[in-house]
């Protein structure tokens, strides 16, 4: 526990230096956003986000009109991790899991020293742990005690449960994280819904073991999710080709809905250094909302 938190103290300093530097100290502004409550109605304008039509006033007929919004005195960021078996893919102390552990608990430090309130809910296929958003650095650590010792109860993944959960605990406007390698079908809708109420940054974890495989030839292939082991001929053909190409098509999917409904997405991987990508996501946020 000690030294996981000197290793997000560190990041956090590090990511915070460097947001400072370049944005002449708007650091704040990468949660900002998030803790809205409207104000008022005014005519449409070129550039303006659809998600903030006011379609009863636009009925009337009278021209079309977006809701304006002003920041609330507390702000909230909740993070959605997934804490399924796919995550216990990587390298001892580096899996797809701890990296996610990892990132959640350098945001949420970052977002407590902002006065954000924090949040969390770890997910498999059910709650697995939640902590209702609270304000003040002792919140934030008392989230990462939590996550150090997180032991799911189950290995299956429902990430359209998980954003259901989150949609019906948090009726206020928020920062949304989530984090997790995004393995699962039909939850784009779900999503979707998410983004239309919420600010979301999508953070997506991958690891070269899920593409990279060597031709081993008849190996099994244990599903820790389904419990079940299949065998299969990496050597055989274009095996290997067609389990690299599926995956990169279903990142590209995901980037592309994540474009089309204004949700922030980065994809990390287990072996690289998932700070410079989380500055780079901050530039884009500062940028993005300063434009708002």
């Amino acid at each position: 526990m000690k030294e996981l938190l000197k290793k997000l103290r560190k990041y956090e300093i590090q990511i915070r230096k460097a947001i400072n530097s370049q944005m002449q100290g708007d650091f704040h502004s990468i949660f900002k956003g998030s803790g809205l409550e409207f104000d008022d109605v005014r005519t449409y304008q070129y550039g303006d986000d659809i998600r903030t039509i006011d379609w009863n006033v636009s009925a009337k007929g009278q021209g079309t009109f977006v809701k304006t919004f002003k920041e609330e005195k507390e702000q909230t960021v909740f993070f959605i991790l997934d804490v399924s078996a796919s995550q216990e893919i990587g390298d001892d102390g580096k899996q797809k899991l701890d990296i996610g552990k990892e990132i959640c608990g350098v945001l949420a430090l970052s977002a407590a020293k902002e006065g954000s309130q924090v949040g969390f809910v770890g997910f498999s296929d059910k709650k697995e742990k939640y902590l209702k958003p609270s304000k003040g650095a002792k919140h934030a650590y008392e989230l990462i005690h939590s996550l150090v010792h997180l032991k799911p109860e189950s290995v299956k993944t429902d990430l359209s449960k998980a954003i259901l959960f989150t949609l019906n605990t948090l009726k206020r406007r928020s920062v949304m994280v989530f984090i997790s390698d995004f393995i699962d079908e039909d939850y784009f809708h779900n999503l979707k819904g998410m983004a239309r109420k919420h600010d979301v940054v999508a953070i997506r974890i991958t690891d070269k073991r899920e593409t990279r495989l060597p031709k081993l030839g008849i190996v099994p292939v244990y599903d820790k999710e389904s419990k079940k082991t299949v065998w299969v001929n990496t050597s055989f053909g274009n095996f290997r080709s067609k389990v690299k190409s599926n995956y990169a098509d279903k990142e590209k999917e995901l980037a592309l809905f994540a474009k089309k409904h204004q949700i922030n997405f980065i994809s990390v991987d287990t072996d690289e250094d998932y700070v410079p990508k989380l500055i780079k996501l901050f530039k884009i946020r500062n940028k993005s909302l300063k434009s708002v």
